[in-house]
């Protein structure tokens, strides 16, 4: 197909900058439609999408749509992908932006967009121009530090959708394309430029936002898994944001498991943001996963290690002039050198505390 309608999906925690976003691109593109989604979940397993589609004349369509399972991913599978391609199609519109619900990550949905408009899938008429995130700056401090939670705002997706706002905010900023700030507030501002997408744009000011630009870029979707990959985590580098500071902590050694789970929060209980990959000693084939924000702590398993070196490494970013000693509760975390001599075997055999939040260890 010679000319592909381009597509861009746009993401907040706050609902006036979604909505704000959705309005500057009808303004800025006369021929463009929205389709915009939020998601209610019904408390039992499952729920609607609201589905609003909207052009520059007014509302196009405000239907509701049952939905098996209340999650992003069943709803881009479910109602999206099918709803864009009949909007693609439609000739009347030569720009389509899919407004996420509010607190929504944009990764997942990207993938699957991705997937979609190559060959052989169901948008082959559109293409992934860029994914874009609206930021408060008056409000980032305590969304991304804070210890308030998704469902206490009245933001969840789901009946059991206990993520703080620092884990939604934060997996927005990183992966979007360009971030489009609103608010003037100078930690904010410094905290933006520890946590966005190292290769990202930045865009200060609705009004300063090209949406023609936009639409003209293409979304690489290699680059925007990367950019969460906690694999391929790393500090800001060349960036000067006197405000707010990150930490980058790393050692070839695991984590004690009795420690791990006595003291963790020593590490990841303060006002941080934190992301990064670790190993424990009585799991040395397992990948494990630090998300921190908020004073929460996720970790899960990823996978295992193949042929790349096990290590520690965690990135920790918080606000102030000065990062505190964080090395400290990273060190006493770590094994010693006298109990990494002993070797890792008597590990094996012993109890695995850490089952209940990384499942059943697979060794060997």
């Amino acid at each position: 197909m010679s000319h592909r309608l381009p597509l861009t999906v746009l993401t907040s925690v706050d609902p006036v900058l979604r909505d704000s976003l959705v309005l500057g691109f009808l303004m800025d593109v006369p021929s463009g439609v929205v389709l915009q989604h939020d998601i209610h979940d019904d408390g039992v397993g499952g729920g609607e999408i609201r589905r609003l589609v909207l052009d520059r004349d007014g509302v196009v369509e405000d239907a509701r749509v049952p939905l098996e399972h209340a999650c992003l991913s069943c709803a881009v599978r479910e109602d999206a992908v099918p709803r864009l391609r009949e909007l693609a199609a439609d000739g009347r519109w030569d720009a389509v932006a899919l407004a996420l619900p509010v607190s929504a990550e944009s990764l997942p949905v990207a993938r699957a967009l991705d997937a979609e408009v190559r060959r052989g899938g169901l948008l082959t008429r559109l293409r992934l121009s860029a994914v874009t995130a609206g930021v408060d700056l008056d409000a980032l401090h305590d969304d991304l530090l804070g210890d308030d939670l998704i469902d206490e705002r009245g933001l969840a997706l789901t009946q059991d959708d206990r993520r703080a706002v620092g884990e939604a905010v934060a997996a927005q900023l990183a992966h979007a394309d360009v971030v489009v700030t609103h608010g003037t507030d100078a930690t904010g501002s410094a905290l933006l430029e520890h946590v966005r997408a190292l290769d990202g744009r930045r865009v200060d000011g609705l009004h300063e936002l090209d949406v023609r630009r936009l639409l003209a870029g293409h979304h690489d979707a290699r680059a925007g898994e990367a950019r969460l990959d906690p694999l391929q985590v790393s500090a800001p580098r060349h960036r000067s944001a006197p405000g707010a500071w990150t930490v980058e902590l790393r050692s070839s050694r695991p984590f004690h498991p009795e420690r791990f789970v006595e003291d963790v929060e020593q590490l990841a209980a303060g006002p941080f943001r934190g992301r990064g990959v670790f190993w424990v000693a009585n799991r040395p084939d397992t990948v494990c996963v630090w998300d921190a924000a908020g004073g929460q702590l996720s970790i899960g398993a990823l996978g295992t290690w193949g042929r790349r070196r096990p290590e520690t490494h965690l990135v920790v970013t918080g606000a102030g002039g000065h990062a505190p000693d964080l090395r400290t509760p990273f060190e006493h975390l770590l094994l010693t050198d006298a109990e990494m001599a002993e070797g890792l075997g008597p590990w094996l055999g012993a109890e695995d505390v850490l089952e209940p939040w990384l499942g059943a260890r697979q060794l060997g």
